[in-house]
């Protein structure tokens, strides 16, 4: 099947139907999606806590669901409380987001044309997102809403490969439904750390970048629609996309960890923050 067409006429490259595929999913990905540990929240935010405003004043960009948003909107900031922003381009994920946050001012907008004047918040936080932005643009738009000396944070949960069992459902899907801890490929064009290079180079300090330790609690079955929320998943022919799962709930069912009850999903969150100059 070709790739659906933009108003030109034009394919949309594999990237974009990626990017775009979530609001379809954005229930299951609000109800599956895993959380981010607070230790790397708290990381991203050292450089600049002798700097916060009271109330510190933090945007979420590319916000989905809400899953980070939630995270920030409850954090304590050394007594300080928080003003979150939440932006998000799909309606879809947007809706999802104002329905189980209504306290949160959440706004229609992308990371390439922010809806916030200049020097607005202290923080912007971008979690499993950045790597959707078109950079050029982003973080030139993300330098102008940033308070100087403010942090942009990126956060990326990845599955723990390291652990055996995880390492075959990645070979299982063809390493197609998630980045994996020791398998991303530097090279390819979703990156994660491709934000702190030249686009940013000049508005920002250099990159620091750190690793947390995480853990997903899940069944076989909400393990299986976890998956389903991954963009590979997502724009996967629905017969390619039942014939892999079912070779994976199949797995999940032969092996001790995973074939009955709850357990624990092992995830390594990929941290990476860079100071507004």
């Amino acid at each position: 099947m070709d790739a659906p067409a933009t108003g030109s006429g034009a394919p949309l490259s594999e990237h974009a139907r990626r990017a775009s595929s979530f609001g379809a999913a954005a229930a299951a990905y609000a109800r599956h999606r895993p959380d981010y540990p607070v230790a790397a929240i708290r990381w991203a935010l050292e450089p600049v806590a002798g700097l916060l405003a009271d109330p510190v004043r933090i945007l979420d960009l590319g916000a989905g669901t809400g899953l980070l948003t939630a995270q920030l909107a409850g954090l304590d900031c050394g007594g300080r409380g928080t003003q979150v922003t939440a932006v998000e381009p799909d309606p879809q994920m947007l809706a999802e987001l104002e329905r189980g946050l209504p306290e949160v001012t959440a706004v229609a907008g992308r990371a390439e044309a922010i809806p916030l004047p200049d020097a607005s918040v202290d923080a912007v936080f971008a979690g499993q997102a950045a790597h959707w932005f078109d950079l050029n643009r982003a973080m030139p738009e993300i330098a102008r809403v940033l308070a100087r000396g403010g942090v942009f944070a990126g956060l990326w949960n990845t599955d723990d490969d390291r652990v055996g069992w995880v390492a075959r459902i990645h070979e299982i899907t063809g390493r197609k439904h998630a980045v994996a801890f020791t398998s991303y490929d530097p090279d390819d064009e979703d990156h994660i750390t491709a934000w702190t290079l030249g686009p940013g180079s000049g508005l920002f300090l250099p990159a620091e970048g750190a690793g947390f330790e995480h853990a997903h609690a899940r069944t076989a079955a909400s393990l299986i629609e976890t998956m389903r929320t991954h963009s590979m998943f997502l724009i996967m022919e629905p017969a390619e996309r039942d014939q892999v799962l079912g070779t994976v709930a199949a797995y999940l069912a032969s092996v001790p960890e995973t074939a009955s009850g709850k357990f624990m999903f092992p995830l390594f969150t990929l941290a990476q923050r860079i100071v507004r100059r």
